[in-house]
Formats: structure tokens, C-alpha cells, sequence
């Protein structure tokens, strides 16, 4: 189809007619039908919501199925993560430390605590805490340290340096 006929095209006729075939093409990448259908799902009505813009651009298709696979890769990669945190045992420190310990990490900045679990609770190398967050390393590293930094302040010891520890 020409990009000017996306144009005159309504998003429910394309949508009528384009569905069935994403779905067939994300079953094929993904290899389970339920996942296929959850992304087709979400890439249409972000579809949906830019109509506009991506009807004019010429190829809706291409659009559509290239967020239909992000959808499952990020969905596989928590999938991932899911099944590396049940494997993985918990650990027992003293039920006091924890609790101290605990409480500190409640006190510090959002992005502060997203990158001390990342970096400790799912394990993630310093570069996995910066994809993770879409950050730099440099950036990655400098969080965990301004946390690790705050976490002893308000510990008044340095245990955390001792955890960052290989």
C-alpha cells in the first residue's frame, strides 16, 4: 500500500485487517501465542494514540510490528530477571541488621534505591545497572556510590563498602 493511502485509511479498518497478521508474525518470534497477543495488543493502541503521525509516515505495519517486539523483549528480559530471583536463595543476614538496613534504604532518593537493587538484590553488574536504568556507567556508578556513601551515614558504619566488595 502507497504512504497517501494510509492516510485516508481509518485506524479501525487498518486495525481490522492488520491485527490477525501481527499476532501471526509475533507468534513466530516469540513462540507463545498469549505473549504474541498481549504485544499486539499494546503496540496497537500505541498505534491508537499516534495514528496521525504514524499513518502519515507510510508504513504503519513496520511501526506496529517493531513495537510489538520490543514489547516481547522486554517482557522476556523480566521473565529473565523473574526467574534469576527465584532461583536465586535469599539471603538470612540478623534480623536487626536487616531491619536497620532496610529502613536506611527507604530514606534514600528513588533513584538511589532503584540502582542499590538492581546492584544488590538482582545482582547486576555495574553495566547491567546502567542498562538497566538507561543510564552511562559513569552515571550508574556514581549513584551507587553517592548510595553506598549515604547508606553508611545513616548506618554510621560501612557495611555496605563491605557487600560492594567481589
Amino acid at each position: 500500500m502507497g504512504w497517501d493511502s494510509y492516510r485516508w485509511m481509518s485506524f479501525e479498518s487498518w486495525y481490522v485487517g492488520y491485527r490477525p497478521q501481527l499476532i501471526g508474525a509475533l507468534i513466530v518470534v516469540s513462540g507463545d501465542a498469549d505473549a504474541a497477543v498481549d504485544a499486539a495488543d499494546e503496540a496497537m493502541v500505541r498505534a491508537l494514540a499516534r495514528w496521525d503521525r504514524i499513518s502519515a509516515a507510510g508504513s504503519p505495519e513496520a511501526w506496529t510490528y517493531t513495537v510489538g517486539v520490543n514489547v516481547l523483549r522486554r517482557r522476556s528480559r523480566r521473565l529473565s530477571i523473574e526467574r534469576k530471583i527465584l532461583r536465586r536463595p535469599e539471603p538470612q543476614p540478623p534480623a536487626q541488621l536487616q531491619t536497620e538496613v532496610w529502613q536506611a534504604v527507604k530514606a534514600l532518593p528513588r533513584r538511589q534505591r532503584e540502582a542499590i537493587a538492581l546492584r544488590y538484590l538482582l545482582d547486576l553488574s555495574e553495566a547491567g545497572v546502567a542498562e538497566a536504568m538507561g543510564v552511562a556507567i559513569g552515571t550508574a556508578s556514581a549513584t551507587l556510590a553517592s548510595a553506598r556513601a549515604r547508606l553508611a551515614e545513616l548506618l554510621e558504619t560501612d557495611v555496605m563498602i563491605e557487600v560492594d566488595q567481589p
